[in-house]
This record gives structure tokens, sequence and C-alpha cells, in this order.
């Protein structure tokens, strides 16, 4: 946020605030991620404020309100790889090239993409805090529209542009690939031991945020992302014995 009045004033030139915002939006959704399973502060602990604040703070460049992020995730932990319970199965596709096109596609006007398949999921799940998720991702976007319809107005509009509008894009496909299809592709199996995949990529480890060992997350969401690499090599030949294919690493 504080990008904005830097730019406007010519304090710092928007092209590195371009940068840095997008990796802040996908970088973003990763500590809230933490948040979400509780990871930064427990509950009924002193660090349990600090646990919804960086919560609530990660996902605001992304204008996706914690309530809607937090329960969506947790769903997908329910219900991972189910066709109509999992809230991400909307980014399946057959390959990578197909993963990244299908990251854009679902968020156009009309597309059957994420967002109308987590209000499937919230009318299911019925309760109010699913409805009070569903407000909250309102108000926020319909805010987001009008903060930026003012920024275009008065003559901002590649701030606008580079600082959110962008960088939000960039970072959401960056996320839903990399933190969605990468980790669950094929979406065929639904075991406890088979609903995420073992795999190597030339991106390495910070550039996947830690992905290729998405299993130790579904297994234990209580160990932070961070830790899931040597997590993984720890519990490597215990993975093996239940079936996993960890040939890949």
């Amino acid at each position: 946020l504080a990008f904005f009045p830097l730019t406007m004033l010519d304090i710092v030139p928007l092209w590195p605030c371009f940068i840095l915002s997008c990796i802040f939006a996908a970088g973003g959704y990763i500590t809230s991620h933490e948040a979400m399973h509780d990871n930064i502060g427990r509950r009924n602990t002193k660090y349990r404020f600090w646990n919804e604040l960086v919560g609530q703070v990660s996902t605001i460049i992304l204008i996706f309100p914690f309530s809607m992020a937090r329960m969506m995730h947790l769903h997908h932990h329910y219900h991972c790889n189910h066709p109509e319970n999992d809230p991400d199965y909307t980014d399946a596709a057959p390959n990578a090239r197909a993963a990244w096109i299908k990251t854009w596609l679902n968020r156009q006007p009309g597309a059957d993409g994420s967002i109308h398949h987590y209000k499937r999921v919230l009318e299911r799940i019925g309760t109010p805090a699913a409805k009070k998720a569903l407000r909250d991702t309102a108000f926020l976007q319909i805010f987001a529209m009008f903060f930026m319809f003012a920024l275009c107005w008065t003559g901002y509009a590649f701030e606008a542009a580079l600082l959110w509008w962008l960088p939000r894009h960039i970072g959401l496909s960056y996320i839903r690939y990399w933190l969605s299809w990468a980790p669950h592709h094929p979406r065929e199996e639904m075991g406890r031991y088979t609903n995420t995949r073992v795999f190597r990529t030339v991106a390495g480890h910070w550039l996947s945020m830690g992905m290729q060992y998405h299993i130790v997350h579904h297994l234990y969401p209580g160990i932070p992302n961070h830790a899931t690499k040597p997590a993984y090599y720890e519990l490597k030949p215990i993975l093996e014995k239940r079936g996993v294919d960890c040939s890949a690493l």
C-alpha cells in the first residue's frame, strides 16, 4: 500500500514497485497460508493476534479476504481432488501449458472458474461463517474496484495497473499453478497418501514455493511451509512404505 504514495510523489520509480508488488502478491498467499493453519499463532496463545493480522493483511493485494481464503483452503484439505467439493478442482488441466492458460481463463467473465465454484461450495457449506466469507469477498472487491477507478479518474491509471491490477493477476496465476495444479496433477486420487505428488522442477525449491514436498503439508499442515523439505527427507522411508512414489526426489 505504501507503493502508491511513493510512486505518486516520485519518491520511488514505478518499475521496481511493480516487480515487488508481483512478489508480494504471490508470496503473500504463502504468508496467509501459514495463518490459515494457525502456524504463526495458535489459538488461545498471546501470538494469536499476529496470526490473524498477518492473514488479513497478506491477501489484500489479491483482493481476496482472509475469511474466504481460509475457509476454501481448509475445505480443499477436507475434500482434496473431489470434483464437486474441492474448491480448487477447477485448476485441473492436462499439462503445464494448459494449466498456466487456465489460470487466466478461469478469471474471465462468464467462465465457470474458481469464484463460481467457490460460491457453490459456500452454498453447500451454508454456515454463518460461509455467508460472512461471501459478504467479505463482495465488499472487498467492490471497494477495490472503486479504488482503482478513482486512481484512473485522477490520472494514476499506470499506478493502478502496475501496483495492483497486473500484480494481482500475475500473483493469482503463479499461486494457482504452483500451489494448486503442480502438486495435485492429475487430480485422479483422493487417498491420504495419493492426493498429491512428489515432483522435480527446474524452477527449484524457492521459486516453486516448496510444492515438490506438498505431501508433507497435507499429512501434517502444522509443519510450516519452509520446513516441509527437511521433513520430507525425514519421512521419505515411511512414505515409500505407504506406497508414495518418491522416485522424483
